[in-house]
């Protein structure tokens, strides 16, 4: 997410979401923190999206139930926004514009034009924002192909315009600055495509992302050329091919497509199947394959898996795991990226793409956004290849503010920002503090101690009674409870002959105590939560 502001009014540019690795246990989602928008609400006028990827509407709707400002994208986009916002019944709530290459918007002094780029999803655009200090330019996500398997080529010309004109500020994602030269051409992956299936025995399986539209459009071609029927499986592959079906942008012929409890009613080399999970997704379709707890569908021996798709950098654990579990079943499994197998290119241009862009853009400033710093690094030697002075570029970090003020730009405040987390149906209520304990609880397990005290008197009258969650096995560690259970008893007649009886000394007492001897017999810290009841 980013947020363009002159004057009086704020654009906020794309409302993505990422998926949580590991060291965020229980965490369904990580959206933006948008405590600034919020803090300047009467000025933001709008929320453009660049294109539908989940890192670019993931956090749309939660976006939206705190800044509900009228939403401008191209119609894929604004369909698979749509899915959305039914899932969070939104829908009549929001304000949605179709925006096309051609349309201009203005917002106070900004006005907003556009120009197409490449992508693994139609309709991708980049934004140029004018304003009287200068044009800003937003590329979004982006490649150069220019054989482009949809026919929507990259608009260079426009984009070579804009440089003329003159371009202030550049913001361009940097995801494959470290790759030399191009990126290949989607049309490989077709072609490759079309091998896979006619060498295939058997059922062939092929996972994607359920976005990439013209991927899938290439699985149902290469389908239809080996006369096999498609099954899809996955929720989110179900409702982005019907929203790309009903606006024109995946071509399916009629009686092709099947339900999941025909795919065993047909011979296996009449069927191909369109799943999720090529991100090794636990609870995705082809992880659940993978491990044949797919109820009615199963992957048998020679039949085909094509991992359409390289896993995004933090998964390549759980990829390799369901790749694994593959092998296991004894199924072909074709996997790998680029020249390796063919079967997936990437939707982010190489180096030789970033200088193209620099080169057309000509920009006086430059901030390199989207990846790792290692990427932004790299994407800022490019732009001094290309003749950027490296003290216009900038490398910043959320909450980072550029200003620009008399064409002379600074970056030397900061606004709130950060990461906002998503369990469940709560938003934001989970924080360091309590991801700080699950991950105790799921590295040392716990120890609940519980003791009941007389009221009257306040000496022990039952207990102390100690479980394990977790931490040992209660059967198979009498010897070390029993130890625990005595310190405790010990702690408390301490504590009652110093006349100690507030419930929150003799907690604390209680977990120092035992803390200390646990770690002292087995070098683990488990969370101890001691328990006191009166009776």
């Amino acid at each position: 997410m980013y947020a363009i502001q002159y004057d009086e009014d704020i654009i906020v540019v794309d409302a993505g979401a990422k998926f949580p690795d590991e060291g965020l246990p229980g965490i369904d989602l990580v959206i933006p923190d948008v405590t600034y928008l919020l803090e300047n609400r009467d000025r933001v006028r709008a929320l453009v999206v660049t294109h539908g990827h989940e890192d670019h509407i993931g956090g749309v709707s939660y976006f939206l139930k705190q800044l509900n400002v009228p939403i401008y994208a191209t119609r894929i986009t604004l369909g698979l926004i749509d899915l959305k916002l039914q899932e969070h019944g939104l829908q009549r709530e929001t304000e949605l514009h179709t925006i096309t290459l051609d349309s201009e918007l203005q917002f106070g002094g900004m006005r907003l034009t556009f120009f197409r780029t490449n992508h693994s999803i139609p309709d991708c655009l980049g934004i140029a924002f004018h304003t009287p200090e200068g044009v800003v330019v937003h590329t979004g996500d982006f490649r150069f192909d220019l054989t482009p398997v949809n026919g929507q080529y990259p608009d260079i010309h426009k984009m070579a315009r804009i440089g003329e004109e003159g371009v202030l500020l550049l913001i361009s994602e940097s995801t494959n600055a470290e790759r030399p030269g191009f990126t290949p051409s989607e049309q490989m992956v077709g072609k490759h495509m079309e091998e896979a299936f006619l060498k295939a025995q058997r059922k062939i399986f092929v996972s994607t992302f359920a976005s990439n539209v013209v991927r899938v459009q290439q699985v149902v071609e290469a389908a239809m050329k080996t006369n096999r029927k498609l099954a899809l499986l996955g929720r989110s592959m179900v409702n982005v091919v019907n929203v790309a079906m009903e606006q024109g942008y995946l071509h399916i012929p009629e009686g092709m497509l099947i339900e999941q409890q025909d795919i065993n009613t047909l011979p296996p080399e009449r069927v191909a199947v369109l799943c999720t999970g090529s991100q090794g997704e636990p609870m995705a379709a082809l992880a659940r394959l993978a491990t044949n707890s797919f109820r009615g569908v199963e992957v048998l021996p020679e039949d085909t898996i094509i991992l359409a798709a390289s896993p995004i950098p933090g998964n390549e654990r759980n990829v390799s795991r369901m790749i694994d579990n593959l092998f296991a079943l004894r199924a072909r499994v074709i996997y790998g990226s680029g020249s390796s197998t063919g079967m997936h290119v990437s939707g982010h241009g190489y180096q030789e793409e970033l200088k193209l862009m620099l080169t057309l853009m000509k920009p006086k400033y430059f901030v390199p956004i989207h990846g790792e710093f290692r990427m932004l690094h790299h994407h800022r030697q490019l732009a001094e290849s290309v003749g950027v002075k490296p003290e216009n570029i900038f490398i910043i970090k959320n909450g980072d503010v550029v200003d620009i003020q008399g064409g002379e730009a600074r970056c030397t405040r900061t606004v709130p920002a950060g990461n906002v987390y998503v369990d469940g149906l709560s938003i934001g209520e989970v924080g360091t503090v309590v991801l700080r304990d699950r991950k105790q609880l799921a590295e040392d397990g716990m120890l609940v101690v519980i003791v009941t005290l007389s009221r009257s008197e306040g000496k022990i009258i039952s207990g102390p009674d100690i479980i394990s969650r977790g931490f040992v096995h209660m059967r198979d560690s009498e010897d070390l409870i029993r130890e625990l259970t005595n310190l405790v008893a010990t702690t408390m007649r301490n504590l009652q002959r110093e006349h100690v009886h507030q419930w929150s000394v003799m907690k604390k007492e209680m977990k120092e105590k035992l803390s200390q001897f646990v770690f002292a017999r087995t070098k683990r810290r488990p969370m101890i939560l001691p328990v006191i009841i009166e009776v």
